[in-house]
């Protein structure tokens, strides 16, 4: 099929999970709001705790923060128009709202990664090296990380709204609930080549490429924590090490399923899936794995609620 014959499509249509009835949509419409509005209220609250906190001001707690933020767009580009479908059953979607969801989709999940492989670093600077910590993580370098982080993760990626815009269409429906590659592609009559050679190359760069680093590091931080002498220390660290690669191998394990692997070895369900667990579970689950856990937070968080029963109920 040749480009003369497309037609000038002006909004898409998600289709969501039309195999679910009305009420098993409308259930996980309530589900859907239940965990994103905790996910957001979530990291807020550790956003909010970093910034009032003098003792949480340090590197690490800098660049959870900075992820937590992230989080919240992240889930932000995907969940709301998800809800919406389910609960209202609003699928359309006009063509710049559906490049500019693909787009922010996968910028901020680049930046992510390079985000998370500037936190193993700050951990193995931490653990492996404690008595040069504050030499190697002085605060220009931290902020430094996370602009380097931003940066590269929505400019690099800036190629996509070019070719994107460049894209003619022959069908409007995308048998998916976000605008993703591979249903989208299929729809161009255009030739998408470049663009599915360009994506595979970076975004396998991309994720495989911070997955070795962040793996390198965290297995230099495990090698570290077995030469402590004091076995409370090893298995507070092994237990923080062991619940942080769980949240990395959902992250991960999503993304080179979905990305770094042939469009056409993965089926529609298991991306839809997939694409759940990226997109909903996973950024449910950071505040809890890398913060709400951790004493220091919570200390915080009993320090503020009594602070503001004082100021309520003095």
């Amino acid at each position: 099929m040749g480009p003369e014959n497309g037609t000038a499509v002006t909004e898409f249509i998600l289709e969501g999970f039309p195999e679910l009835d009305a009420r098993l949509q409308l259930f996980f419409s309530g589900v859907l709001l239940l965990m994103y509005l905790t996910t957001v209220m979530a990291n807020a609250t550790i956003i909010f705790l970093v910034c009032v906190h003098h003792h949480l001001q340090t590197p690490m707690y800098f660049f959870i923060s900075n992820l937590a933020f992230l989080e919240i767009w992240f889930t932000s580009s995907t969940s709301i128009k998800l809800f919406v479908m389910l609960s209202c059953g609003q699928n359309s979607l006009s063509l710049s709202s559906c490049f500019a969801q693909n787009y922010f989709y996968f910028a901020l999940g680049c930046t992510e990664f390079v985000l998370l492989v500037v936190m193993a670093f700050d951990r193995y600077a931490a653990i492996c090296h404690p008595l040069l910590y504050t030499a190697i993580m002085k605060p220009q370098l931290c902020v430094r990380l996370v602009v380097a982080a931003w940066v590269l993760g929505f400019a690099l990626l800036s190629y996509r709204l070019l070719f994107l815009s460049e894209l003619s269409f022959c069908g409007s429906k995308i048998p998916h609930f976000l605008c993703d590659n591979s249903p989208l592609f299929k729809l161009s009559v255009s030739d998408t080549s470049l663009l599915w050679k360009t994506d595979s190359v970076f975004l396998s760069c991309v994720v495989l490429g911070s997955l070795c680093l962040t793996l390198t590091f965290y297995i230099c931080i495990l090698s570290c924590v077995l030469h402590l002498p004091a076995a409370s220390g090893r298995r507070k660290a092994l237990t923080t090490c062991s619940s942080h690669l769980i949240t990395l191998s959902i992250a991960y394990g999503s993304c080179i399923a979905l990305y770094t692997c042939p469009a056409e070895d993965v089926s529609l369900r298991t991306n839809k899936i997939v694409a759940l667990l990226n997109t909903v579970l996973y950024p449910f689950l950071n505040p809890f794995i890398y913060s709400l856990r951790n004493k220091s937070v919570i200390l915080a968080l009993n320090k503020t609620i009594a602070r503001t029963r004082t100021k309520l109920f003095p």
